[in-house]
């Protein structure tokens, strides 16, 4: 089971970090990611990171401005959002899955509930 949280409204230009906690003991198993879907559009990869945490990858539109991080201790995967824009605006989820780019192309194994970010101009 995976529970996202941190998310909120923020100004343009603002941070949030979002977290998504495990329960479980196979956490390390799974790469992890990020999703967001905001309203009327369909739901878009944000970032995904390996079992051990050593491989990170981004969309394109937010490269440079999120951070993706694990602690497998904590069963928790983090997003730390920076120079947030309007357009980050969307219902963020974490996913667990078996690779990064099985993720990528739609193959998740559990998906978290969402957590609202909202960014104002």
């Amino acid at each position: 089971q995976l529970q996202a949280y941190g998310g909120g409204l923020v100004q343009t230009g603002g941070s949030l970090r979002l977290s998504c906690a495990a329960s479980g003991r196979t956490f390390s198993s799974y790469s992890m990611g990020w999703f967001r879907q905001a309203p009327g559009k369909e739901r878009e990869f944000v970032s995904g990171i390996s079992r051990l945490g050593r491989i990170t990858e981004y969309a394109d539109s937010i490269k440079g401005r999120f951070t993706i991080s694990r602690d497998n201790d904590k069963n928790t995967v983090y997003l730390q959002m920076i120079s947030l824009k309007p357009e980050d605006t969307a219902v963020y989820y974490c996913a667990a899955g078996m690779n990064i780019a099985t993720m990528r192309n739609g193959g998740i194994e559990y998906w978290g509930k969402g957590t609202q970010v909202t960014v104002s101009s």
